[in-house]
């Protein structure tokens, strides 16, 4: 095999500007301006790949990386299939323990080689006047996990028990939906001043299927619907099987994320190019996502509502099983348990090597750990490895900072046990964003996830528990999720 640090010798002799820029891992340009004053560009190399010329427009040419390579085209296009595994990046930073995976390290290496190539831009480029019109195949993306020949490709996304990593799955697909949104708003000749694109929101998740960790898993998504300064990117799960004699039945999740843009310099809503469906299906996720885009609004301008009336009575319905807890706990429901004692938190500072190129803490790191403690905390109660099932809508609704101090919270909100056979255990997690200095403490997010248990854990007796909850303001965010739930079936 020889020595593992000539040949990272060799390498760096091969690529020294690859390895002289830690600048760009910082999300900094060599003037050590903010990297959201470069702009897009036309072409992206990679330092290792053998290098292939095609055309894709009259006046457009690309460079293709060899399949090896975390293969990404021009944003302006849409892309080959990217590799999750890269044996030449694998001794660097696929071993387990690194913070990204292999996904976020190819499209970070994509974003990168777009700001590097325009580092020596303009520092204050005129604003976007004249918006263009993309379909949705220009930013159509796919990513390709060869489960199956590539071990510590694998080895990134097992779990104990030998299944999927969801957590990592879903901080994937957000970094996915981010590279696809700069896809759809990069300009045709990078002299417009790039946006600001966040994660807005992610509509609920419903896992269709088990997603295995030895076979093949494929993800591929694209821009479905525009607004003015907002846009939905859509990403389909897919995992063929023996079985599987369709695309339909190989689909495993599918998952709706919304991105808002900002201008770089003034922070304001920014417009972004507009979308121009082709063929009938994207017309038909176009009107979807439009619908789902006015419910949305309906919702935001709801106010929450008084719980009187008839509600008072599911108040005290909930509120009476954990009223013998507290004052006869000796006669307490011994398969029932209080809210309160299923509670699980943990406590981080948010680190530089854990934030986006604008800056601020990647979603998909939020997701991922709130996911983490989520199964944890499901984990701790049932007494036995939970499923995933599904994540419900999310919103971002504060953004979170290199160097603030997030605690995320978790606890059992409530069980479904009216199927025996698959119990349902909805937990809540809350995400906390503290600044001691300024003695504040805000919600950064509120994620539900829902899970359940496998049946061969379920014999012998075996059952999933009844949460109650033990206070007014417990049981009033109970009535709230199991109204949500309701609202979106």
């Amino acid at each position: 095999m020889g020595n593992p640090s000539s040949r990272l010798h060799c390498l760096i002799k091969r690529c020294p500007n690859f390895y002289r820029k830690p600048h760009f891992l910082l999300g900094l340009a060599k003037d050590e301006k903010p990297i959201f004053n470069t702009v897009f560009c036309d072409q992206m190399v990679s330092p290792f790949s053998q290098t292939k010329q095609f055309s894709v427009g009259a006046n457009d040419t690309f460079i293709d990386p060899i399949p090896v390579v975390a293969a990404t085209r021009s944003p302006l296009d849409s892309s080959p299939t990217i590799d999750a595994g890269s044996s030449i990046r694998k001794p660097i930073s696929l071993w387990p323990g690194m913070y990204h995976s292999p996904v976020t390290n190819a499209l970070w290496e994509a974003r990168s080689s777009i700001f590097e190539r325009f580092s020596d831009a303009p520092v204050d480029p005129t604003a976007q006047s004249d918006l263009i019109t993309k379909t949705p195949s220009k930013s159509r993306t796919s990513v390709l996990y060869k489960f199956s020949s590539d071990y510590v490709l694998r080895e990134q996304y097992r779990n104990p028990w030998n299944e999927i990593r969801m957590g990592k799955l879903l901080e994937d697909l957000d970094a996915l939906a981010g590279t696809i949104s700069f896809k759809h708003c990069s300009s045709n000749d990078g002299t417009t001043r790039p946006l600001i694109l966040v994660t807005a929101s992610v509509d609920k998740m419903l896992l269709k299927k088990p997603i295995r960790v030895d076979t093949d898993l494929k993800i591929e998504g694209a821009v479905t619907w525009v607004g003015r300064s907002s846009m939905e990117i859509q990403l389909e799960v897919m995992q063929s099987s023996p079985e599987a004699s369709s695309t339909s039945e190989s689909l495993a999740l599918t998952a709706n994320f919304t991105f808002v843009a900002r201008d770089s310099k003034t922070g304001k809503s920014a417009p972004i190019n507009q979308i121009s469906p082709e063929t009938e299906a994207e017309k038909l996720l176009w009107e979807e996502a439009e619908e789902r885009n006015k419910m949305r609004k309906v919702k935001r301008g709801e106010r929450k509502k008084e719980i009187q009336g008839e509600e008072v009575n599911r108040l005290n319905e909930l509120l009476a099983e954990s009223r013998i807890f507290c004052d006869m706990p000796a006669l307490a429901d011994r398969d029932s348990s209080l809210i309160k004692d299923t509670c699980l938190q943990n406590s981080l500072i948010c680190q530089p090597q854990q934030r986006n190129i604008h800056g601020r803490i990647f979603g998909g790191f939020l997701m991922r750990r709130a996911f983490e403690l989520a199964y944890a905390t499901a984990y701790a109660f049932a007494g036995s490895a939970p499923c995933f099932v599904e994540v419900d809508h999310v919103d971002f609704l504060k953004p979170v900072d290199v160097g603030n101090f997030l605690r995320l919270k978790s606890c059992v909100l409530y069980t479904e046990l009216e199927n025996l056979s698959k119990p349902l255990i909805n937990v809540e997690v809350v995400a906390h964003v503290m600044r001691p200095e300024l003695r504040s403490s805000e919600v950064s997010n509120n994620f539900y996830f829902t899970f359940t248990v496998h049946q061969d854990s379920l014999k012998n007796g075996a059952r999933v528990r009844n949460v109650v909850p033990g206070t007014e303001e417990e049981a009033r965010r109970v009535i709230e999720r199991m109204d949500a739930e309701n609202s979106c079936s």
